[in-house]
């Protein structure tokens, strides 16, 4: 798959770094913004019982 991403990148390889970085922060903003929120509700952690 990472290959098939490299591939389709256009420009020289130092562009594709470029791109590739922006790439991959975008997925890490997404994921910490929109994706982390709307599950953090539906995860048990404060559900802690000791017995």
């Amino acid at each position: 798959m990472y290959g098939w991403i490299w591939r389709r990148l256009p420009g020289s390889r130092a562009l594709k770094v470029v791109q590739a970085l922006v790439l991959v922060l975008a997925v890490v903003a997404l994921l910490l913004f929109v994706v982390f929120p709307w599950v953090e509700p539906m995860l048990p952690f404060n559900q802690v019982t000791t017995g």
